[in-house]
Order: structure tokens, then C-alpha cells, then sequence
């Protein structure tokens, strides 16, 4: 089984069908023990779209959250943004490549006006979902390296769009509500230094950790 054997829908979080809501909930649920529902229904209301997979038989594999949106940052007005939001696939259908074709379809929900690079940006509780961060040697927070002062203000400004609140410009961590967002069946495999940057995240207040990365190139001075 592929990622092109399954349909993709797009919808509006805003309009979601009770039956949509419900089997979102339950994907939610498999993807994580003690899973915080409430967590869910508060980022359906951030985001403006979630792309819904559906396999040939009918059954409901996976979904993602997220919106697209342009953003006067710190030094870069109009800037396209990409926030990626949370995404799950049910335990039948995973290594199938829908985790990236679902966060896809919703980011390209809305077109946004041509230009020459935008930042991609998402919020992870653990380092396997942090991975594609950890690939790109000029993403936010890395391994090593402490943000700049104006990586720092451009990382408040993404917090911000995400409704996030106390978020830490030296660590990238998102502070939580207080409690978990819920505990992911997965096997997390990581490097000492990708656990590292972990540390000040505490799961268990619902802390994430926000990771930020330009594509294809970062903008004069980012690295500087």
C-alpha cells in the first residue's frame, strides 16, 4: 500500500462534520495514551485547515493540521509561512508516507503569493517528530548553536500565530497548559544530542518544542 491509495480531503477546521470530529478524535486517541482531548479540540480552533485520509475500503487513516499564511516577521514583512499542526495515522497505516502527504495537502490548502523562500515551522513534544528540523543545518533551534537575537524575535512572532503562550526565546520550548498532551505509541529513536535539546521540554505540562527552518535557503545574515 502507497500514499496514492488512499483519497485526501481537505476541509475547513472551522465547518468540521460531527462524523469527521469523531473519527479525528479516535485517530487522536490510538496516537496517544491518555490522549488530552481538550488539547485537540483547542488547535482544531488555531489552524485553518485539516487534510483527512481515507483508504480504498472506506476506513479513516490519518489526519493533519495545518494553515499557510503570510506574516510580517522581525526584518522580513510579508513573509509565507507554513504551520505545520498535528498530525496522526492510524496504527494500520503507518510507513506508507501519509504522515508528509497529509501535512502537505493541508499547508497547500491556500495559495499564497509567489515567493523566492518561506519558513516552514512546527511544534513537536519528542525528537522523532522533530527530525526533518534536525536534517536542516540552518533550522531553529540545532544542536550546538544558540538562536540569535533576531532568530530569537522572529521564533516569538511564530509562537504568536500559533496562539501559543509562554513561549521561551532561548530554548524554543512552548510552555503547556499543565498538563500532557497524552504519551505517543512510538518507538522514539534519537542521537544524546537530539535528546539534549529535548531536556527543558517537560511532557508532562504539555510543553513542546517550537522548530523553525527556511526553504529552500535562509535569508542574508540568518546564520551570521
Amino acid at each position: 500500500m502507497e500514499a496514492s491509495d488512499f483519497a485526501i480531503a481537505v476541509l475547513e477546521t472551522s465547518a468540521l462534520p460531527q462524523g469527521v470530529l469523531s473519527d479525528v478524535m479516535r485517530l487522536f486517541q490510538q496516537n496517544y495514551r491518555d490522549a488530552n482531548t481538550a488539547y485537540l479540540e483547542k488547535n482544531l480552533g488555531k489552524l485553518r485547515h485539516l487534510a483527512l485520509a481515507t483508504a480504498r475500503d472506506g476506513a479513516v487513516a490519518g489526519f493533519a493540521l495545518g494553515e499557510s499564511r503570510v506574516i510580517d516577521l522581525p526584518q522580513l514583512p510579508g513573509t509565507n509561512v507554513r504551520l505545520a499542526g498535528l498530525c496522526c495515522v492510524g496504527m494500520d497505516y503507518r510507513r506508507h508516507g501519509l504522515f508528509g502527504k497529509l501535512e502537505a495537502a493541508a499547508l497547500a490548502a491556500n495559495a499564497l503569493p509567489p515567493k523566492d523562500r518561506f519558513l516552514s515551522c512546527g511544534r513537536t513534544a519528542h525528537p522523532a517528530s522533530f527530525r526533518n528540523f534536525f536534517a536542516n543545518p540552518a533550522a531553529v533551534p540545532h544542536p550546538g548553536r544558540q538562536p540569535s537575537e533576531w532568530q530569537k524575535a522572529v521564533g516569538t512572532a511564530i509562537a504568536a500565530a500559533y496562539g501559543s503562550t509562554g513561549f521561551d526565546a532561548e530554548t524554543f520550548v512552548v510552555k503547556g497548559s499543565g498538563v500532557p498532551i497524552g504519551w505517543p505509541v512510538i518507538e522514539i529513536e534519537a542521537t544524546a544530542d537530539e535528546w539534549e535539546m529535548f531536556k527543558p521540554v517537560d511532557r508532562a505540562n504539555g510543553d513542546s518544542l517550537l522548530g523553525i527552518a527556511w526553504q529552500p535557503t535562509p535569508p542574508e545574515g540568518w546564520l551570521a
